[in-house]
């Protein structure tokens, strides 16, 4: 593997140890964000469509009942996040007001204030070689391993529609920011060079991001997927280190995003 490679690898491992396995976990309850952040700005905006504002969010115990388990997407392994990965909201700043929302939902942190959440770490299992000799192939090994996609996802159930206007607001960021900001995540910064909105389908609302990050001079994709069903929002962060490590892109964690859609409906 290429030195420049390597480093790039490094980078995003840096990115994926914070967004995918030490990201903000547990049902607990927030308190607002007093280190200069805008907000609540990820629910700044009301939301002219979806749940009814008397809905009620579904309780920690039906959360689970929704969030993914081992078995639910082939080929992948699927863990529950915990309290000792926790990394929190306010821990995630950055240089322009109007991206907090997009920031904390790239690092995993929680939207607003939901009246419950949980936590999933995804990873694809790798890909069996054809070639005999390549578990004999360090090189090989590796590629292998590195080429798969990880996924953090988060479910947050919300009253009323809390969930339709944490959407909003992550849109509305989204759109503010597509030309880039800086976003430091537990002491980590990283610079969000664009952000380019791709398709998705599910749920009740949809909406999918390519977000190029750079760390170190080296550029890599992370990929941050939104589903709402109802009062409840799945937040997804994927990153590939196979990709990362050349600098280009990947595909959306469709499998991911299907199960998890299917067991929200």
């Amino acid at each position: 593997m290429r030195p420049t490679a390597i480093r790039r690898t490094a980078v995003a491992a840096t990115v994926m140890s914070l967004a995918l396995l030490t990201a903000a976990c547990g049902s607990d309850g927030d308190s607002a964000k007093d280190n200069g952040k805008a907000a609540d700005s990820a629910s700044a905006k009301p939301a002219d469509k979806g749940a009814d504002s008397t809905a009620k969010a579904l309780t920690a115990a039906e959360l689970e009942k929704v969030s993914l388990v081992q078995g639910d997407v082939k080929d992948h392994k699927i863990s529950k996040g915990t309290p000792a990965d926790a990394i929190e909201g306010d821990a995630v700043t950055v240089d322009k007001a109007a991206c907090d929302a997009f920031a904390d939902a790239l690092m995993g942190a929680k939207a607003g204030k939901p009246a419950a959440s949980t936590q999933r770490k995804v990873a694809r299992l790798p890909k069996k070689s054809d070639d005999p000799k390549a578990s004999e192939d360090p090189a090989k090994m590796l590629e292998a391993m590195m080429n798969v996609t990880t996924t953090l996802t988060t479910l947050a159930a919300y009253d009323g529609k809390g969930a339709d206007e944490a959407l909003a607001g992550l849109r509305s960021a989204a759109t503010e920011c597509a030309s880039g900001f800086t976003l430091t995540a537990a002491g980590s910064k990283q610079k969000v060079t664009k952000i380019t909105e791709v398709p998705v389908k599910g749920g009740e609302e949809a909406v999918a991001w390519t977000v190029t990050v750079e760390g170190e001079g080296e550029k890599y994709a992370m990929k941050l997927i939104q589903l709402r069903q109802g009062t409840t929002l799945a937040s997804l962060t994927s990153l590939n280190l196979g990709a990362a490590a050349e600098g280009g892109d990947f595909e959306l964690p469709t499998a991911v995003i299907d199960a998890q859609a299917a067991k929200l409906a």
